[in-house]
């Protein structure tokens, strides 16, 4: 059964970065990745340079990357693009593949003759989708930054967390990195292919991670309202701060943790009755009640465990949830029901566990066909491919132009 990316090749030069997760889920997706990753000693400065990711030993390196999800589905190469040789090769491989994704600051792959304007002269198909902080244009955008860099200049950092003199609360990587590194990368490649079939020609597609925290703000409780009220929401003020009775996280009896959401008044009724406490449903969105309902909403959900009151209240048609440990997590019947946990078999350590794959295609499924390799592993066999004797390599490998 073909692949919904089936016949798709994919040049991925992300490094650790959060992009490197748009790779892999076009390679889940039948797409054929090829990782592009800087040899030893080719002047690697990208995302995670000069941090202890990878143990010394040859084995628990081998069997980390296994283990790293991000690499599945993707071969290996090691190419210096920093010597002109190694350019010639990338050369190669742009007029035979369909993407190039790259997360490099904006003006890196140009010096390094890789850039669009290159690519495209090569291969007028090829797609360069460029996958950056602030974008390929504006006064920022050779700044450096992470996450919580792009959350707080784009708006949404401002937002969450409680009121006074607290910060506010970073979320684990997920606003800049995931919602916006991940999927608009994933989105933008394929308007760019479904824009190839008609014009016949690819494009660059620019991701800024600023630019998408922005437009976040568009579905944000007290974001895109301020373009018309002209009101600057403060913390603790809307609903992605916790801080409405009917909207925020409790603790249960057995110290374990709720989420409590019944926004909608036909939702909050239920649970007011469910809790015994029906005289309450006309005051949810009373001001002057807020104290009042959060003091008797912690005293409740104290009497019970969050297991106890999960079960209770979802049978009465209450939005709400549990807040799952990671160790619970990878255990719950909707989880494993849905196989977002996983099992690959590895020829060398056995049955490797992998967190699957969200998007579920009833005719053409993604699959996860093989697991993260070492760095390198298939320098050989792509070179082969492009028409390199094994002498060619020998001799590039002594040049450090591969590895």
């Amino acid at each position: 059964m073909a692949s919904a990316l089936s016949g798709i090749k994919v040049l991925d030069m992300t490094g650790l970065g959060p992009a490197s997760i748009a790779a892999m889920m076009l390679g889940d997706m039948g797409a054929e990745v090829l990782k592009i990753d800087l040899p030893p000693g080719g002047g690697s400065r990208g995302v995670g340079d000069g941090l202890p990711y990878f143990p010394e030993s040859d084995e628990e390196n081998e069997k980390m990357n296994a283990y790293m999800a991000t690499n599945r589905n993707k071969r290996n190469m090691a190419l210096n693009l920093r010597q002109e040789a190694g350019q010639k090769i990338f050369n190669r491989l742009v007029a035979e593949f369909d993407v190039v994704l790259e997360a490099f600051r904006p003006g890196v792959m140009d010096r390094m003759n890789a850039g669009y304007e290159a690519a495209s002269k090569i291969n007028p198909r090829i797609i360069v989708c460029s996958v950056s902080g602030y974008g390929q244009t504006g006064p920022y955008r050779s700044f450096p930054g992470h996450d919580a860099n792009y959350a707080g200049m784009g708006g949404v950092l401002g937002l969450t967390g409680d009121d006074g003199d607290r910060p506010p609360v970073i979320a684990l990587n997920i606003v800049a990195d995931i919602a916006v590194a991940v999927y608009q990368t994933v989105i933008g490649i394929l308007l760019a292919i479904c824009a190839r079939e008609r014009t016949g020609r690819g494009q660059h597609v620019d991701i800024s991670m600023t630019d998408g925290v922005v437009q976040i703000l568009t579905g944000v409780p007290g974001g895109g309202e301020f373009l018309y009220q002209g009101v600057v929401p403060k913390r603790g003020e809307t609903m992605t701060s916790g801080t409405l009775p009917f909207y925020s996280v409790y603790k249960a009896k057995d110290d374990k943790w709720l989420t409590l959401c019944p926004i909608e008044p036909r939702f909050y009724a239920n649970m007011c009755k469910a809790l015994g406490k029906e005289e309450m449903i006309p005051f949810q969105f009373d001001e002057s009640k807020k104290d009042e309902l959060f003091a008797t909403f912690k005293e409740i959900f104290l009497t019970k465990t969050r297991d106890e009151w999960f079960d209770e209240l979802t049978k009465a048609d209450v939005p709400i949830g549990k807040v799952l440990e990671l160790d619970e997590l990878f255990s719950d019947p909707q989880v494993l029901q849905r196989q977002m946990l996983v099992e690959v078999d590895h020829p060398k350590f056995g049955k490797i566990q992998q967190i699957g794959i969200s998007i579920k295609l009833s005719d053409t499924p993604g699959t996860i066909r093989s697991l993260g390799v070492t760095l390198g592993k298939h320098t050989q066999e792509v070179m082969t491919g492009l028409g390199y004797s094994e002498e060619d390599v020998l001799e590039f490998r002594k040049q450090g132009v591969v590895f």
